[in-house]
């Protein structure tokens, strides 16, 4: 069950457009969702031409600790930094 951006999560997925435009890296969806016992914090990010492994590594990087400064959810959950699906 997703759950799409409510206060919290606005302000970071506003935080991390700010933080990645010069980068032209797009932050195109952030969400919870709850899988099993397990809550997963989304990061879907985009740019044009797509990102690669490495670039999710080091996106993951810069990431990891502004998400620490937000109280996202009551309990543990999984942050999971992805880029956009091309289709």
């Amino acid at each position: 069950m997703k759950k799409q951006v409510n206060g919290t999560l606005k302000k970071l997925q506003e935080r991390l457009e700010e933080i990645f435009k010069p980068k032209e890296i797009i932050v195109d969806e952030i969400y919870l969702e709850k899988k099993g016992k397990y809550t997963f914090l989304t990061i879907v990010l985009d740019k044009i031409g797509g990102i690669d492994l490495d670039g999710i590594v080091k996106a993951t990087e810069i990431i990891n600790p502004i998400v620490d400064e937000y109280d996202i959810c009551d309990g543990e959950y999984i942050l999971d930094v992805i880029s956009k699906e091309r289709g």
